[in-house]
């Protein structure tokens, strides 16, 4: 009798942990009036269809297909598919409730060279995305660079590392405001420049792999000291091109605005001593500091001043004043946070000397052998939701309180081949993780953060860059091994209960 009766209460027990999976604590009604909620993509990780309608090759296309540089030696040539399947993802944004889609569109479908010929069918595919959101009553919001730089300029001019990207851009981008900004209104210059200066130019470990990591053992071509920097300046002039260009020419009629969606880890000191807490700052100062102070300051970290030199190029006065206010908004992908702490010994400069060795700090997941927190699948996905407020309250207090919108937030779960579709659709971790980041997030905006928006990563499991098929970041599970097929994940009817609580 006994046991039955415990049998009973576990079953209870279970029943109630079910009902909070399905349940939310919050909703989006403790949210403020017309706060967006939406779900992330970008063209290389979604769309497949590489050599489909005059689409030209990017960088992404050939570093994928070189040997040894995706973990699962997997390509984005189908990815999920979207290129074909867009309706059906539309409707599945529709069924949640979902307010908003952050897509990027792919430089080399518009001008396949990167410059010259525009190739039409490729507006035109983008004016079916477009349309199609529009018709569900879901925003488009448009990244213009989510990585996928053109082979044809990096073949001609080494891409990011010439000033002539500038004014090929600028023209990319200005045909993206003629042809669809009747019908975008929020625009994202750039995603994560960080991310693609330091990782394709700095350690070579995704496109274009650049590096001169230990006498170049690693890339075969590349200067970790100096490249990185250059590119970084290239985005920061690019980005206040277009703004000029949008501002003067379009916005007046458009009503749209710009920004730019930064990579952003949040960083604790690995001690409370303030050699380790000036670490911190200056880690912050060498990830969002490098790209945000200039956009509100006009100018790079006094920490990267001092410590970079002569390598780190200069704004002139002109320069300065056209990057300084040219952001209406910061998107602002946050994933996770690691410790710093103070490099006392420089070991890793002397054998890198790169923007890393640059910053004088050791940042890891890991205070000795304790870890930070709970991980994901990812090696560097740790969960510690309450950064998300601390992370939001730090841009408020340092820079004036700018209109944020949170422009990527998930986590992953392996793609193994010993988990079934059935027990892959369990995704309470990913709920926890949502509902977590999300009431800390909120908590910030009760303090007076200017928050107007959260993006999930992602809608769909998708090809993760290096991490290949590996990772699995969607709401809906997709079936690599089934024409793509897409499966709903308990998560799903998470965010159906958050966002339609009266239903």
């Amino acid at each position: 009798m006994a046991s039955r009766r415990a049998a009973v209460f576990i079953l209870a027990m279970m029943a109630l942990v079910q009902m909070r999976i399905c349940k939310s604590e919050i909703n989006r009604q403790n949210f403020p009036n017309g706060f967006v909620f939406g779900t992330a993509s970008s063209a290389f990780q979604y769309e497949g269809a590489v050599k489909e309608d005059g689409r030209g090759p990017s960088v992404w296309d050939k570093f994928s297909h070189t040997f040894g540089k995706i973990l699962d030696f997997s390509n984005a040539d189908v990815a999920v598919d979207q290129y074909h399947r867009y309706e059906e993802d539309v409707q599945l944004m529709k069924d949640m409730g979902m307010d908003a889609y952050r897509f990027s569109i792919s430089w080399s479908r518009i001008f396949p060279n990167g410059s010259g010929q525009i190739n039409q069918a490729g507006v035109d595919h983008y004016n079916k995305l477009i349309n199609a959101l529009l018709a569900k009553g879901i925003e488009p919001y448009v990244t213009l660079y989510h990585w996928d730089l053109p082979q044809a300029l990096e073949d001609k001019y080494n891409g990011w590392l010439n000033t002539s990207i500038i004014k090929d851009f600028s023209t990319y981008a200005e045909t993206c405001f003629q042809k669809f900004g009747d019908r975008v209104k929020h625009w994202i210059t750039f995603n994560e420049p960080h991310t693609f200066a330091t990782q394709g130019y700095d350690v070579g470990l995704q496109a274009p792999g650049r590096c001169s990591i230990l006498l170049h053992l690693f890339c075969r071509a590349g200067n970790s000291a100096t490249e990185p920097y250059i590119v970084a300046h290239n985005v920061l002039l690019s980005h206040a091109a277009v703004a000029d260009i949008y501002r003067k020419k379009y916005k007046s009629i458009q009503k749209g605005s710009l920004g730019i969606a930064f990579d952003v880890i949040w960083y604790e000191p690995e001690t409370n001593t303030q050699e380790n807490i000036d670490a911190a700052q200056r880690a912050q100062d060498f990830q969002l500091g490098w790209f945000l102070d200039p956009l509100m300051f006009g100018d790079y970290p006094s920490s990267m001043r001092s410590r970079v030199g002569s390598r780190l190029p200069k704004f002139s006065q002109f320069e300065a004043s056209l990057v300084k206010g040219s952001l209406d908004f910061v998107g602002i992908n946050h994933y996770t946070t690691f410790y710093a702490r103070n490099n006392s010994t420089n070991i890793i400069g002397t054998l890198l000397h790169d923007s890393v060795a640059d910053s004088g700090t050791v940042t890891l997941p890991f205070n000795g052998t304790k870890a930070i927190s709970e991980r994901a699948n990812s090696i560097w996905l740790y969960i510690v939701p309450q950064s998300m407020r601390s992370l939001m309250i730090y841009i408020k207090q340092k820079y004036g309180n700018p209109s944020i919108f949170i422009t990527e937030n998930g986590m992953d779960d392996p793609n193994s081949p010993f988990i079934s579709i059935k027990d892959a659709l369990k995704d309470e971790k990913r709920i926890r993780y949502h509902s977590d980041y999300l009431s800390y997030l909120l908590a910030s905006i009760k303090e007076g953060c200017n928050v107007k928006g959260y993006f999930v990563w992602s809608l769909l499991d998708n090809w993760e860059w290096s991490a290949g098929y590996s990772s699995r970041f969607g709401l809906y599970f997709v079936d690599y091994k089934d024409k793509q097929k897409r499966y709903p994940k308990q998560s799903v009817q998470w965010f159906k209960s958050f966002l339609n609580p009266t239903k």
